[in-house]
């Protein structure tokens, strides 16, 4: 079997990263014996179809950024120095903040990613409005939740086709790893997001008219 896993080793050589592409595909087959679990992954993850194979290729390429989200966690928890290196996350969950409220009419009047001690806790940045309504509070509370958007966008960009992990990549984990721990809206933010409960009581009485109804709306737009 050695032969198959030098296989593997020169696909690796060759196309750094390339997440499950036919390289890997075909090294992986040749280094796992037929008839084993290894070798009917390999033949299962090469009839993935395309969507199926990008999403695993950016899983893939997110993997380093995830892991570096773990450590960083881990290195804030020992001391408030390292807050740094989440500094490019918190300035993505308070933009996300900001924009969403000033798009909806909540008027924002304060923006920081200062850390501040708040008891036992640290608050690494805010948002601050004068115009917090039931209709807005919810979307500008929980808009951190787009922040996942900018490494599953980068993730995209950087596996189209074949795709190699190299010194820009490196570059962009530095900078994706903390967007992994600013995107979960803080329990300040839920709270705040408890003032939108009429659009809970709104989706449920659209849910349920559609569901009463949904045959004669079919039946028309058929018509």
């Amino acid at each position: 079997m050695a032969h198959g896993w030098t296989a593997l080793a020169n696909a690796w050589a060759t196309t750094g990263f390339t997440g499950w592409s036919s390289a890997w595909s075909t090294a992986w087959s040749t280094a796992a014996p037929a008839g084993t679990f290894w070798h009917a992954l390999a033949d299962l993850l090469a009839q993935l179809p395309a969507w199926a194979r990008g999403g695993a290729d950016m899983l893939l390429y997110l993997t380093p950024s995830i892991a570096l989200a773990f450590l960083i966690w881990m290195l804030t928890a020992l001391h408030p120095l390292f807050f740094v290196f989440s500094a490019a996350g918190t300035l993505c969950h308070e933009l996300a903040h900001f924009s969403v409220g000033l798009l909806l009419g909540a008027e924002p009047t304060g923006f920081s990613i200062v850390p501040r001690r708040q008891g036992r806790t640290w608050e690494l940045g805010s948002v601050t409005f004068a115009n917090l309504r039931w209709w807005n509070a919810a979307p500008a509370a929980l808009a951190p939740f787009l922040v996942l958007l900018v490494p599953l966008t980068a993730a995209w960009w950087r596996t189209r086709g074949d795709w190699h992990f190299g010194a820009a990549d490196l570059a962009l984990t530095l900078l994706l790893a903390p967007q992994f721990l600013s995107f979960w809206p803080s329990p300040v933010d839920w709270r705040l997001a408890l003032r939108s409960w009429p659009w809970a009581v709104l989706i449920g009485l659209g849910g349920i008219g559609l569901y009463a109804w949904h045959h004669d709306l079919f039946q028309f737009v058929k018509a």
